[in-house]
């Protein structure tokens, strides 16, 4: 079959001779139909990502059809649409006993440690598994992934009905937080955004004020900043805009080498809460049944899509200023 593979090192290749993977008794084979692109693979594809195992077929964002299911799989069928948690973790340590599999001494990250959805097939396990609302879209079922990130996010931190909220990146995930965050009823919602293409589809699906970076924007005036860009100045300028007992979400990924200043009195002074969200911890259900209300809004999300033979492209489409959600479609 054919696969693309990270050699992390910032080289990628689609071979056409992968060996197709092997199913076990728990696991089901998957046919990618939609599979997306985020920062995490762009991490990966140069080494960035301090988890990493290569080479490695990447692809952690992705829904598709099963193709086979495992001797002993209940639950699902040949044929069936689903999408995939790609969190793989053990549950039986004391992190996944207490809700966060996500934080898994033993996780094994789809796409990231273990081979992912750029391939013409994927096998997985079923219990992260989940069948898909007739009539959703694979687009709409790749960005649940996603999604789920912003939920577990969210849930982290304080209910949002009536908050200031402001989010810092305007990719898919800051997107899809100005999405939640109008859901959830936060009465001011301001994106931070360098990309005038992405502060136009921020406004488009809720935000009230979209700004550059460097743009004025008043003292102490956010109650939540969501940082979802992971440039160290945007964490920064996040801190600097909350008000007094605002909360940090933390969810960008931050290249580990990379520090920031920060002032230790500013957490006293202003009771300042800095809260970070790694993945989705167990928000995949959620995730799925809120994609049902808002898949029409989300799909406008996906911008590009690319073949699989089409990868190259499909990472530079990404780092530009135009994308807001690329999508590989392996069946093209």
């Amino acid at each position: 079959m054919r696969a693309v593979f990270l050699d992390g090192r910032g080289h990628h290749e689609v071979v056409d001779d992968a060996p197709t993977p092997t199913v076990g008794a728990d696991d089901v084979l998957i046919r990618p139909a939609a599979v997306g692109v985020c920062g995490t693979d762009l991490h990966l594809v140069i080494g960035d990502y301090p988890t990493g195992r290569f080479p490695v077929v990447p692809g952690h964002e992705f829904a598709g059809t099963i193709e086979q299911i495992g001797s002993a799989v209940t639950g699902l069928t040949v044929g069936q649409k689903v999408a995939v948690d790609p969190n793989v973790a053990c549950g039986k340590c004391d992190d996944c006993l207490t809700g966060a599999p996500n934080l898994c001494e033993f996780l094994v990250p789809i796409g990231v440690t273990s081979n992912g959805a750029c391939a013409d097939l994927v096998a997985v396990p079923a219990h992260v598994t989940y069948a898909l609302p007739d009539g959703m879209s694979m687009a709409a079922g790749a960005l649940v992934e996603p999604l789920s990130c912003v939920l577990h996010a969210l849930d982290r931190g304080p209910a949002l009905t009536g908050k200031r909220v402001s989010v810092h990146g305007a990719g898919s995930i800051g997107l899809l937080a100005v999405i939640v965050a109008r859901a959830q009823g936060a009465s001011a919602i301001t994106v931070v955004e360098p990309s005038p293409a992405r502060r136009a589809a921020a406004l488009d699906l809720g935000a009230d004020v979209a700004v550059a970076p460097g743009d004025d924007l008043p003292a102490r005036s956010v109650d939540v900043a969501i940082e979802a860009s992971g440039h160290p100045a945007a964490v920064t300028a996040a801190i600097d805009l909350l008000a007094k007992r605002g909360t940090l979400l933390q969810m960008g990924v931050v290249s580990s080498e990379t520090t920031i200043a920060l002032r230790p009195y500013d957490l006293f002074d202003r009771e300042l809460s800095l809260i970070g969200s790694q993945s989705l911890a167990t928000s995949f259900p959620a995730a799925v049944e809120l994609m049902t209300e808002i898949a029409s809004t989300a799909e406008k999300l996906v911008t590009h899509t690319y073949g699989l033979n089409d990868y190259g492209e499909a990472i530079a489409a990404a780092h530009s200023d135009s994308a807001l959600k690329v999508h590989l479609i392996p069946g093209n």
